[in-house]
């Protein structure tokens, strides 16, 4: 059982119906690693002869360490946790682990030239941690996101990622694609088969190669097997720490 210290609520952006961004303040977090994951939890009091429980549930920081620290959260309207951190306000109380976890950061990555980071959903958050962070600029020459969803609305932190492709122009791209509609500034269809069409790689002007490329995976399994699938077909393989490749993945459910 984690640790859990008393965090409060200083801001909330809803994205969209069910899917949002809480920001939480919290001085006893201990320093962590973008890309790692901490639990967050609320406490329910006792009820019919039941004992007060808390639940929670793990999710991966948007945000570097700090004492101000950023969550990306879908409802599951069926879930016991997360309708509960959808009705939060400015100013309510929550709890949150002490000690993050998780090895897919950047530093168990290898470090080739081109850094390119897939994700589905709220598989974004890591990233958002990452590029937030310096260490990403300093060991990689060239960065690339891919976020996939069903719906325009479901994009989020657009004006944020647009902003630094225009900081790090020529050195970082955003590539959005939508399963659901069409949208002029986006690509249409999943990401494994924009891959495997040559969509994406045609939009960002860059080839993935098992020579130069690091790729992160993150969100749904489905894509995670099926990308994982075409790029071993490519030549390129999962990274171990005994024996070195290009593939990191970390699987939301």
């Amino acid at each position: 059982m984690p640790h859990w210290c008393p965090a409060t609520v200083i801001g909330k952006r809803t994205w969209t119906k069910g899917l949002f961004t809480l920001k939480i303040r919290c001085q006893e977090v201990e320093p962590f690693l973008p890309g790692q994951f901490l639990h967050l939890a609320i406490e329910l009091p006792s009820v019919d002869g039941q004992e007060a429980r808390i639940v929670n549930r793990p999710y991966s920081v948007a945000s570097h360490h700090s004492a101000e620290l950023e969550f990306f959260i879908v409802l599951v309207e069926e879930g016991e946790l997360t309708p509960r951190l959808d009705k939060l306000q400015i100013g309510d109380s929550l709890l949150v682990s002490q000690k993050a976890a998780g090895s897919f950061t950047l530093q168990k990555a290898p470090h080739l030239k081109n850094l390119w980071l897939m994700a589905t959903g709220t598989g974004l958050a890591p990233y958002i941690a990452m590029v937030r962070d310096s260490y990403v600029w300093d060991n990689f020459e060239k960065v690339f996101i891919v976020h996939g969803v069903r719906h325009f609305p479901d994009l989020a932190y657009t004006d944020e990622l647009r902003a630094l492709e225009q900081q790090f122009s020529g050195r970082f791209r955003l590539l959005q694609s939508l399963t659901r509609e069409e949208s002029p500034d986006c690509l249409k269809g999943r990401i494994n088969d924009l891959f495997e069409n040559g969509k994406l790689e045609a939009a960002a002007e860059a080839k993935i190669s098992p020579e130069d490329t690091t790729i992160l995976l993150c969100g749904n399994p489905e894509m995670l097997d099926s990308m994982e699938s075409l790029m071993t077909a490519r030549g390129m393989k999962m990274h171990r720490s005994k024996t070195p490749g290009n593939i990191v993945h970390e699987r939301y459910w």
